[in-house]
């Protein structure tokens, strides 16, 4: 398989900038042979005069959309971020706050997509916040004190039925599986 498209796929669907290392054991290749394609794909990238482009930030690499295009983007991120929530942001955020703290891959499975780009909305709009565990070297999502404040609660566990929803065993089984 192109090794170029694999690491355009992670860095695309990553919410956060992934190191060398993150790319090489993802995709099973030397650290050497993944850093020499991330910094072919930034030339080319640069190169393209495309609406995207990949920066390297210390050992790290991210897609981010194109200098030239930041006042466009930001006047789309601004009517994502005031606007009302879709559904899909709506059930992703549902199980974060019933479910959280909740890995992303956990909460892909619960969905049965892709939450990527979900999540980066909801945390742009400050209604949930990532939390990474080293040990298990996973971000965790939960919805912020915000957001509980904004529903009128002053705890997560006010929500209805949250005790019986919090511990479904269903869902466990689901995310065992």
């Amino acid at each position: 398989m192109n090794l170029k498209s694999q690491i355009e796929s992670l860095l695309f669907i990553s919410a956060k900038a992934m190191s060398v290392k993150q790319l090489s054991d993802t995709i099973k290749i030397p650290a050497k042979e993944a850093e020499k394609a991330c910094d072919e794909l930034n030339r080319e990238y640069k190169e393209g005069g495309r609406g995207v482009e990949i920066v390297k930030q210390g050992n790290k690499y991210q897609m981010v959309s194109s200098p030239e295009n930041a006042g466009l983007v930001r006047e789309f991120v601004k009517e994502e971020v005031t606007g009302e929530l879709s559904r899909p942001s709506l059930e992703a955020l549902t199980i974060i706050a019933y479910r959280g703290p909740i890995a992303k891959i956990d909460l892909d499975r619960i969905r049965g997509i892709n939450c990527g780009l979900i999540l980066r909305n909801l945390l742009i709009r400050g209604l949930i916040e990532a939390r990474e565990d080293k040990v298990k070297r996973e971000t965790y999502y939960t919805v912020t004190l915000d957001f509980i404040r904004h529903l009128g609660l002053n705890e997560i566990s006010e929500l209805p039925d949250y005790e019986k929803l919090n511990k479904e065993e269903t869902l466990e089984r689901m995310l065992k599986e």
